[in-house]
């Protein structure tokens, strides 16, 4: 290819952007007509800055996406070629598998060619960018591009090339949580609502969890049965860290015939792991840290089995460089000033007219012993969420009376018949500006249990994406609902009767979705059937 300033003809490749006397622009890059060198040269325009392809060369876009094809493997498409540039993108979801050291050694073939990429092992969602080709010059000869397609497919096996994406495979899990004296429930609901998180994320299911004593024989008997029920992998959460090879968790490992692969990692958090195996199942000792969600290297190393990797000790030890990640706020021994979880209250939408209930108002109505609406509250009295704002309407005094004695907040909405929305405007506005997110409960959920909503609390980190936290039942999104206060002010701006759900949709990305045990934040009492439906069931 020639380049430089050349005699204005016919095939030139602008090398600048042009602006003529008359007006008009000449965009760099493009391609000279006859008419165009007419143009130029009445303009005085005798030559110009440009590129000329000899026979042998390969135009930008034609060698852009000649290398796209040269590197793409299994799960992975490309977009047409444009200014020297193809983006290659995910067809599904999955793990990033790229071959790091051929891609320095395109890259060293020459400064003309380069490729860029994610990191190995992202996990990416479908029509997610993986890496970029740009080819730098106009052109480049065809002998380079032939060189870089022989590195590229150094086999011809589309799961040999540069880059492809492994899908996540299905797994049916199982899950240890050890207790010790004094350990607080909560922190068992939240660790293993954090595993479910994780699960779903990759395709897979927490199908069998045992919550069981610290001890070697108890750990034993549960991971037996975990492993005689097909679970694979198991996942151990001890009450206290794994600190030596012979400490509880692989001793019990061990009693079943199994062997430790593995224990400690050079990425923090996430030292105390390790890797074992009972027979053909994978058994991993699960940081304390991953009780957060907030990321850690035991999801490196889930997230590599669940795309079919095997990990072995040196996979492990290789993980240090880039391993200092940023610290969840649940860690007991911080590495600097501890960060404080996110304080949460609660508003309890009380107000409505339960119209098709007839002429009761449900959430008066008696469930085993006690109104409606006291289940909700009771159940939120036993977490740490504070305040919890009642919000009254429709007979409000009988309503308040319902919950007198509890440490409730009322409030009043003489608005309520204006819908579902109204209410929730009152409610936050009686929040201040300590409160990080709130936990938006119908009053007629009564199955809904603290196990539930500690679930939630456990999944809810702002700082680090997580804002809008939905709990769901096969697949169904149910209810309660925890917001981050930045989404205040646009709940405050709703209307009608539909709450907030045209916001779960537009901000999709910051959503977190919760895989329940069971169908509670799904049920709520429309009708007087579904009431006695409930009652049935309790009798």
């Amino acid at each position: 290819m020639k380049f430089g300033q050349l005699a204005t003809t016919e095939g030139l490749i602008l090398a600048h952007t042009l602006r003529l006397s008359s007006g008009e622009v000449f965009k760099k890059g493009r391609r000279l007509s006859a008419l165009d060198v007419k143009t130029l040269c009445a303009d005085g325009l005798q030559t110009v800055w440009a590129a000329q392809l000899e026979p042998e060369d390969c135009d930008e876009d034609e060698a852009a996406s000649a290398l796209a094809e040269s590197v793409r493997g299994e799960g992975v498409r490309r977009a047409d070629a444009a200014t020297g540039r193809c983006n290659l993108f995910a067809e599904h979801a999955g793990l990033l598998a790229i071959d790091a050291e051929r891609v320095r050694a395109l890259n060293r073939l020459s400064p003309d060619l380069t490729l860029a990429t994610l990191p190995l092992h992202s996990v990416v969602r479908r029509d997610d960018m993986l890496a970029t080709i740009k080819i730098i010059p106009f052109a480049v000869p065809g002998a380079l591009l032939r060189q870089a397609d022989a590195l590229a497919r150094a086999s011809l096996a589309a799961t040999e090339r540069l880059i492809r994406v492994l899908p996540f495979e299905a797994r049916r899990m199982g899950l240890i949580l050890t207790m010790t004296k004094g350990l607080p429930d909560s922190m068992l609901d939240r660790a293993a609502a954090a595993q479910r998180v994780r699960a779903d994320r990759l395709g897979s299911v927490v199908s069998d969890e045992i919550r069981t004593a610290h001890t070697e024989s108890a750990i034993a008997s549960a991971l037996a049965s975990l492993c005689a029920a097909g679970c694979d992998p198991v996942l151990i959460l001890g009450a206290s860290a794994i600190v030596d090879r012979r400490d509880v968790i692989p001793s019990a490992i061990e009693q079943l015939g199994g062997t430790v692969i593995h224990l400690g990692m050079p990425v923090d958090p996430g030292n105390l792991l390790l890797i074992g195996r009972v027979g053909q199942t994978r058994v991993l000792g699960v940081p304390g840290c991953a009780r957060s969600l907030r990321r850690s290297g035991f999801d490196f190393v889930l997230e590599r089995l669940c795309a079919g990797l095997d990990v072995t000790a040196d996979d492990v030890m290789d993980l240090g460089v880039g391993g200092l990640l940023h610290e969840g706020p649940w860690r007991p021994t911080p590495r600097a000033q501890p960060v404080l979880p996110p304080s949460v209250a609660a508003v309890v939408l009380a107000a409505g007219r339960s119209q098709r209930m007839g002429a009761s108002n449900k959430l008066l109505e008696r469930l085993d012993g006690k109104p409606l609406v006291c289940h909700t509250v009771d159940e939120l009295l036993q977490t740490g969420v504070r305040p919890i704002v009642v919000v009254t309407g429709h007979q409000s005094e009988n309503v308040r009376a319902a919950l007198s004695g509890r440490q409730v907040v009322f409030v009043d909405n003489p608005q309520f018949a204006d819908g579902l929305s109204s209410s929730l405007r009152v409610g936050l506005a009686q929040l201040d500006s300590s409160i990080d997110g709130a936990l938006i409960c119908l009053g007629d959920m009564p199955k809904v249990r603290r196990e539930h909503i500690e679930s939630l609390l456990g999944a809810f980190e702002p700082s680090d994406g997580r804002e809008i936290i939905v709990p769901t039942f096969a697949g169904r999104r149910g209810n309660p609902v925890l917001w981050a206060a930045r989404y205040f002010p646009m709940m405050k701006e709703l209307s009608g009767d539909l709450g907030a759900r045209e916001l779960q949709k537009r901000f999709v990305d910051r959503v977190c979705l919760v895989p329940m045990p069971d169908d509670a934040v799904t049920i709520d009492v429309d009708t007087k059937e579904a009431l006695d439906s409930l009652r049935s069931v309790g009798a």
